[in-house]
């Protein structure tokens, strides 16, 4: 029999990385300031936790210069977003089966 659980992708375990791919799965591109406001984090926290979703090539990052500043901006890829979708319905399949 298989575990309910097995389904859940390990990445979206921590809420800040749930957090970042919500944001992102809703909006076409967020700058990193935005998203640290909107989830309220530092930006260490923002910024290792986007690495690891970046290794796992599940968010794309944009970096440019607005004026003579850096601006960096983030968006789930497709590969993101399908992984997202599906952990998401493993989710709901876990609430659906539960006793």
């Amino acid at each position: 029999m298989k575990n309910l659980i097995d389904d859940l992708n390990k990445a979206f375990e921590s809420r800040i990385r749930l957090g970042i791919m919500s944001v992102l799965m809703v909006n076409v591109k967020v700058d990193f300031n935005t998203l640290k406001e909107t989830l309220n984090i530092t930006d260490g926290n923002l910024a290792s936790h986007i690495a690891a979703l970046e290794k796992l090539e599940y968010v794309d990052v944009q970096k440019q210069f607005v004026g003579k500043k850096p601006n960096t901006s983030y968006s789930v890829s497709k590969k993101g977003k399908k992984a997202f979708v599906e952990h998401l319905n493993a989710l709901e399949n876990l609430l659906k089966n539960r006793t």
